[in-house]
């Protein structure tokens, strides 16, 4: 039996994107024919706004109704106009604490601004994410200046080992908070309370565009996904997600994300 949805929301890294950070064509032109539909296709991303540019452009979204769902679901914007509808800041307060934190476990942070990563200190990781993200990093003269500025969310990136522990503690120091989750296994992300990916594709569904969550997709494959697999009444886990995705999602694909599992499930399921 075809799926019906009327909303297809999409994670990026290792989901929408090939691990040479790339969509293919067969990907692209299965999203095209949803669309051509009347299927509102969106991005949904732990990456800043201008990290998820090109892949917006790619998929043709600057030019059509529709949204990008950025930093985890701290912001989001339309597709077309760029205009923010909806932004949660981690309150000043919370964002200090969990960076002095970081700071004496020797830890580093990142704080996306612009086409820049604010990092308060250059690592292995601080590359790493320039290479995944294409923002450069940049470390200011006074990090604590910049989280009182405000900010959407703190990546704090390290060793998986060492980051599960950490993860642990933080859960239980600000459970009240703020959230916090991995996103993927050498990042740590906390963010405003109660905001995730999950949240903000609901309001956008419900409130924005009137689209019950029976007919929402969402495909995802990490712990940041976690929310809008839970939310999506057609939510999708790629082959290659983490063993809790896959628990949690109505369906998987056969196919994982290097293999085009998006497309191949679109035009199985839906098309």
């Amino acid at each position: 039996m075809k799926l019906e949805p009327r909303i297809i929301a999409l994670d990026l890294d290792d989901t929408l994107l090939r691990h040479d950070l790339t969509i293919s064509d067969r990907t692209v032109a299965a999203l095209a024919a949803c669309a051509r539909r009347g299927i509102v296709v969106m991005l949904a991303s732990g990456r800043s706004p201008e990290a998820m540019t090109p892949y917006a452009e790619r998929l043709g979204l600057s030019r059509t109704k529709s949204f990008v769902i950025c930093n985890n679901g701290s912001q989001a914007l339309e597709s077309d106009t760029g205009r923010a509808v909806i932004e949660h800041r981690l309150p000043t307060d919370v964002a200090l604490e969990a960076f002095r934190l970081v700071e004496a476990a020797g830890l580093s942070c990142h704080v996306y601004e612009g086409n820049s990563i604010h990092v308060s200190r250059e690592t292995e990781y601080s590359d790493r994410d320039w290479m995944l993200s294409g923002l450069k990093p940049i470390v200011p003269a006074d990090y604590e200046e910049l989280i009182r500025g405000g900010v959407y969310k703190l990546v704090i990136p390290g060793d998986p080992e060492f980051i599960v522990p950490v993860e642990a503690e933080f859960k239980v120091h600000f459970r009240d908070r703020a959230t916090v989750f991995v996103s993927k296994p050498y990042f740590l992300e906390v963010l405003p309370l109660n905001v995730g990916k999950g949240e903000t594709l609901r309001e956008i569904a419900e409130s924005r565009l009137g689209v019950p969550r029976e007919r929402v997709m969402a495909f995802g494959d990490s712990m940041n996904d976690e929310s809008m697999i839970r939310y999506a009444g057609l939510s999708v886990a790629m082959k290659n997600s983490r063993p809790e995705i896959l628990s949690l999602a109505a369906h998987v694909t056969d196919l994982t994300n290097d293999e085009d599992g998006i497309a191949d499930f679109l035009e199985r399921r839906v098309l």
